[in-house]
């Protein structure tokens, strides 16, 4: 039977993942390339820890020209993190006349456009299956089976860090410090988790969600995101008590005025299967013209499902599908018109507000001149009773829709009041 070679760049932990497979389930994935898969490199610059794999003899190598200058290894899967060196390692593979499949959203992200059109150019291909949502087959499902759609609206979440947290601050009634340390403990979190709790990470998936789905190309850093680190436990009470779970949401919505894009901690209704999504899964709702409401729930993390994803990728490039779609599809490419991003300030949204205000009369009062003042209409308020006499209370106020521009500038005049204490807290709300 035929061989096919495979190299492997990154030999963390989706790279000992993807060995794992490769090597365990050989004659499973022989019988679905048709051809015998050949793990023949694997270049990282840590060749002496110990990855619970046993890799052949002469297999692993911290030389990558090992890779690059070997013709019968035509195809890599390159797992190296952040955007250097692994945008240049992704140019000199493409240039030595391999196709890549990458793990790697940051680097499609900040790198996509070069990245892909000098694949085209040298008759190469990228796959990215594993690059938003682990182990759910989103990429391939918006590049394949609903393309003959007209994408309307995605929601979804994205980062299993922050849907882990806050999972736990609503099922166990933690701090988000407390929470956080106990993602850090699991692994879920990195000891500087800043991208994942700002939105930063959910942000570059859904801008490349947008491209395949809407075939906008936007610079990830235009996304409006509003992180996770402002949620008090007190908030997921108030949510539970109001219908909802708060959820990190990152979403894109096709209107007649443009393409609205955002991610931030949200209100969810108890009635959405979004709401049930819970620690380090991820989920994905998307609406075509044509087949409705569909939704997609899986793993978005880990070694395994993220794995599972880079060898489908593999798998689909070896069979030729990968190319297909790759030339077919054109993306980032300057061919590839999407629609105009909508202006963030004009995108409308339900929105709760908690504030701690003096317990005297009319404070409701002043709050709801500030809002009537720019156009926003109370929908309901709880304000429970005080526990003293004359210290500041909690108070909580559900918006109707309303514009994010008038939103903003109430909440600044209302947190410049007297009478509200402390910054107040404010979530959009999807129902």
């Amino acid at each position: 039977m035929e061989t096919v070679k495979v190299g492997l760049v990154g030999f963390g932990t989706i790279g000992t993942g993807v060995a794992k497979l490769l090597i365990n389930d050989a004659d499973r994935i022989t019988e679905a390339v048709g051809r015998r898969v050949e793990l023949t490199r694997v270049c990282d610059l840590d060749t002496t820890r110990d990855r619970d794999i046993a890799l052949p003899e002469g297999v692993l190598t911290d030389d990558l020209s090992q890779i690059t200058d070997d013709p019968e290894i035509t195809t890599v899967i390159q797992l190296i993190g952040g955007t250097e060196p692994a945008r240049t390692i992704m140019l000199q593979l493409l240039e030595s006349g391999k196709d890549v499949i990458t793990a790697n959203k940051a680097l499609l992200a900040y790198h996509g456009p070069e990245l892909f059109n000098r694949a085209r150019e040298l008759g190469r291909t990228i796959a990215f299956e594993a690059a938003v949502a682990g182990g759910i087959p989103i990429i391939s499902t918006l590049s394949g089976p609903l393309q003959a759609n007209r994408c309307q609206s995605m929601q979804a979440i994205l980062n299993g860090t922050s849907n882990f947290i806050l999972s736990q601050m609503e099922e166990k009634g933690v701090s988000y410090d407390a929470a956080v340390a106990e993602a850090q403990r699991l692994g879920y979190a990195e000891a500087d988790p800043t991208m994942d709790v700002d939105g930063s990470d959910a942000a570059q998936k859904l801008a490349i969600l947008a491209h395949l789905a809407f075939g906008a190309e936007v610079d990830w850093t235009d996304i409006p995101r509003v992180g996770i680190d402002a949620v008090h436990v007190d908030d997921l009470r108030y949510a539970n008590e109001l219908g909802y779970s708060i959820k990190l949401m990152a979403i894109a919505d096709l209107t007649d005025e443009g393409l609205e894009l955002h991610v931030s901690p949200t209100f969810v209704t108890q009635r959405s299967p979004m709401s049930k999504v819970r620690n380090a899964f991820n989920a994905v709702r998307v609406i075509g013209h044509a087949v409705g409401r569909t939704f997609f729930h899986g793993l978005g993390a880990g070694q395994m499902p993220t794995a599972s994803a880079v060898v489908g990728d593999l798998i689909d490039t070896l069979l030729g599908r990968t190319a297909i779609t790759f030339n077919a599809l054109k993306l980032w490419s300057p061919e590839r018109k999407g629609p105009p991003l909508r202006d963030p300030k004009q995108i409308k949204s339900k929105y709760y507000f908690r504030f701690m205000v003096d317990n005297r009369p009319g404070v409701l009062a002043e709050i709801a001149g500030v809002f009537a003042k720019h156009g926003i209409s109370i929908a309901s308020l709880i304000q429970h009773e005080a526990d003293a006499d004359h210290e500041p209370v909690p108070l909580v106020i559900m918006t109707h829709a309303a514009p994010e521009g008038s939103v903003q500038d109430s909440a600044d005049k209302l947190d410049e009041l007297e009478c509200v204490r402390a910054k107040l807290i404010r979530m959009r709300v999807h129902d």
